[in-house]
């Protein structure tokens, strides 16, 4: 993470002036002006996708064993919170969807801009984005004891979060909006 905060835009949240990256702030945690990192909500969902990537290879291929690697969460990103909301599991309030509706009007009638599908939406740091993402590593966790039990898979047969992620969610959610697609 040192190593990358240079890359990190400015406008993304900075404690002490160094960028964090893929962490946002959320009112719906608790603020303390003196520990103001309390209300950031880290993700760094692209950092973890490189790790869940290079770890198979670096082990099988060079026995590299990763302590903790049970402690990465999953990816909170489309395809998973897009599942979630998909399948009704997690939605959007009532106040929510309207505000996000009528910042998808004002978008769509910028130049270029996009307005055929109409769609709530919010910016990267909104709340109600860094809510979802939060929820969505929740749920992900609960999917998997779900999904591990349903299969009757114990002990060392279990999936781990990284297989649930690849073999399930990632490759159900492309499914799914293939499906809708071919429906449209």
């Amino acid at each position: 993470m040192t190593g990358l905060a240079p890359i990190w835009s400015e406008t993304c949240s900075s404690i002490d002036g160094v960028p964090l990256g893929d962490a946002w702030p959320c009112s719906s945690m608790p603020y303390d002006p003196e520990e103001p990192w309390e209300s950031i909500v880290p993700f760094h969902r692209l950092n973890q996708w490189l790790a869940y990537s290079l770890m198979p290879p670096m082990t099988s291929l060079l026995g590299v064993r990763f302590a903790g690697a049970e402690l990465l969460t999953g990816l909170p990103e489309c395809r998973n919170g897009g599942l979630l909301i998909d399948t009704g599991l997690i939605t959007l309030r009532g106040d929510a969807a309207k505000r996000g509706l009528a910042a998808y009007r004002e978008n769509a009638m910028i130049e270029g801009q996009p307005n055929v599908e109409v769609v709530p939406l919010f910016a990267t740091e909104d709340d109600v984005i860094v809510e979802w993402r939060a929820v969505t590593i929740g749920m992900l966790d609960e999917l998997l004891i779900e999904v591990n039990a349903l299969l009757g898979l114990r002990g060392a047969n279990k999936l781990s979060l990284a297989q649930m992620l690849e073999a399930g969610t990632w490759k159900v959610r492309c499914c799914y909006e293939t499906i809708l697609l071919e429906l449209c």
